[in-house]
């Protein structure tokens, strides 16, 4: 399936690149490119491919999907945008969101995400329990990414690598910890690190141990450890991919 992006005002183009570098700068300073990956990933991944329901439109400004289980301290990294989007009221919040999430990549030395502007706001939040459950295995991955989202396995496996950035908190997720030494750069220690076993101190949850078990996974997360180039290009892709579920669709 193509996609046939919407067409967007030459003003709507220059406040989308005016807040890219006010995105930069400002998720720079506040080391919280996890927190934007991770609030531009919750809004897409509700998106399920046979209603045409949820995705990435603006919805989690919204108490109620900020309220779901599964978005525990979203609500700071809506607080910390606002002030940002309260300056180009001309972007739809479906835009902004993803946007951040683009640079959050960026910003923290990982692949150019490609971004297409036009998402537009939705009113109502998506049902809960849409989002992966890192306490289960491949199958609920496959259930979450490739029969809700229609997403594919390397997508699965690409997007996992992106936990080389941030923590778990005990209080939003009952996990602790980092996955990799370094939280703040995108590489692919993820990956290295799963291959290597446990180590005190980090952290490998039920679902990244099930990537090594699972015969379609495990090359993939031997391929991306030891060939960065190639985790950072079907990231990219993958990542892509779940920016734009339900948008643009030809």
């Amino acid at each position: 399936m193509g996609k046939c992006y919407p067409a967007v005002s030459e003003e709507y183009k220059k406040a989308v690149d005016k807040a890219k570098k006010k995105l930069r700068g400002f998720i720079a300073e506040k080391n919280c490119a996890p927190l934007m990956l991770r609030l531009a990933w919750h809004s897409a991944g509700t998106y399920d491919v046979k209603t045409k329901t949820g995705g990435p439109f603006g919805t989690m400004k919204h108490v109620a999907e900020l309220d779901h289980g599964a978005n525990n301290g979203l609500d700071i990294a809506v607080r910390l945008l606002e002030p940002i989007k309260e300056q180009f009221p001309i972007l739809s919040y479906a835009d902004f969101y993803q946007l951040a999430g683009v640079v959050a990549v960026e910003v923290t030395g990982g692949p150019e995400v490609p971004f297409h502007p036009g998402r537009q706001d939705k009113p109502e939040p998506p049902p809960e329990g849409r989002l992966p459950d890192a306490t289960k295995g491949s199958d609920h991955l496959r259930d979450v990414f490739v029969k809700q989202m229609g997403l594919s396995d390397k997508d699965i496996v690409a997007l996992s690598g992106a936990h080389t950035l941030g923590r778990c908190h005990k209080e939003r997720s009952g996990f602790e910890g980092p996955w990799t030494a370094n939280p703040l750069i995108f590489d692919n220690s993820y990956f290295k690190e799963l291959l290597s076993g446990e180590k005190e101190g980090l952290l490998q949850l039920p679902s990244d141990k099930a990537l090594l078990a699972d015969p379609s996974f495990r090359p993939l997360v031997e391929k991306y450890a030891a060939d960065e180039d190639a985790f950072f290009e079907d990231y990219a892709e993958a990542h892509l991919k779940l920016s734009e579920l339900g948008f643009a669709d030809a």
